[in-house]
């Protein structure tokens, strides 16, 4: 697979990522049984034998039970781990956590980064996280104070790169201010169904700055590839219907899958956007990074904006 520099880091992986997040089939964090051990490994291993590189985890996967099962895959595939960028995210606390009575929320405190971090390592049982991203923005969160606890971290060599998820522009840049190592990623979503980052000045803010945006969600939770007919109880079924449309007929001239076709249009962009592909099935792991080598002309391209906006360019 063709591969890419992530920011100015010198973390170089795969132009697709492959997201864990659903590889253990579960929500929480109950006894994982045989069937599901096994099916975990399965997808894991598929995407690396696919040439996938960038593995993205987080620590709430699962209540952490996905990198619990993605560091006994790293044991088991002999020279995985030298082969790969490891990116995981810490920051969200579930409700209960510690006490019954606490909220569902965001913690980006010093000492919470720091601990997160720890029991990260643990659980994929090795020495170092590639890159180290903060899951969602903290309403409290203090600048310095996330700056020295990646510092503390980088300095004890337990993380090479950092970077953030679900961050704004303005949020990135002002954590960016305080911090003295760069920032590289930014994941948030990206789609033919959710573009807002094409037109609010994202992408832009991005290349200006080296930074890589990782595509959470390309396929908009498998919409634009399903062989499901578009549901009418979707507000949206129109847009839905109309992009999928659209990215048959260049499927068709392509002689490849819409869901190649979809993230082909996202890899097509200037930006070097980086996108997740989140299916846990072998085969669509593999048809997915088909997309790396489909380049789309500059008309496949519009003719798919156009049929996201769902009408006309001005």
């Amino acid at each position: 697979m063709k591969s890419i520099t992530l920011g100015e880091s010198g973390l170089e992986c795969s132009r697709l990522a492959y997201g864990c997040w659903r590889v253990t089939g579960v929500i929480h964090h109950p006894p994982i049984d045989e069937e599901h051990e096994k099916k975990s490994h399965e997808s894991i291993k598929a995407a690396f034998d696919a040439g996938y590189t960038l593995f993205d985890l987080s620590d709430v996967d699962s209540d952490g039970l996905v990198e619990e099962v993605f560091g006994r895959t790293l044991k088991e595939v002999s020279g995985m781990r030298d082969r790969i960028v490891i990116a995981t995210k810490c920051g969200v606390r579930e409700r209960g956590d510690p006490d019954k009575d606490a909220p569902h929320r965001y913690d980006l405190s010093k000492e919470y980064i720091t601990r997160s971090c720890d029991a990260s390592l643990k659980r994929m049982g090795v020495d170092c996280i590639d890159l180290y991203q903060l899951h969602r923005p903290d309403y409290l969160m203090e600048q310095d104070e996330i700056a020295a606890a990646f510092e503390s971290l980088r300095q004890a060599g337990k993380v090479r790169e950092f970077g953030v998820s679900n961050f704004s522009v303005d949020q990135l840049d002002h954590l960016q201010a305080a911090c003295p190592m760069k920032l590289h990623c930014n994941q948030v979503e990206i789609s033919l169904i959710h573009y807002d980052a094409l037109e609010d000045g994202s992408l832009d803010y991005y290349q200006r700055h080296n930074i890589t945006p990782l595509a959470w969600s390309p396929l908009a939770q498998g919409k634009l590839g399903s062989e499901y007919p578009v549901s009418l109880r979707n507000p949206n079924h129109t847009q839905e219907q109309t992009i999928r449309d659209a990215l048959h007929l260049v499927a068709k001239e392509e002689k490849c899958s819409r869901t190649v076709v979809a993230l082909a249009w996202l890899l097509r962009h200037p930006a070097g956007i980086v996108p997740i592909i989140g299916s846990t099935n072998p085969e669509h792991i593999r048809d997915a990074a088909r997309a790396v080598d489909l380049d789309l002309s500059r008309e496949e391209w519009y003719r798919l904006m156009t049929a996201a906006v769902g009408q006309p360019l001005p």
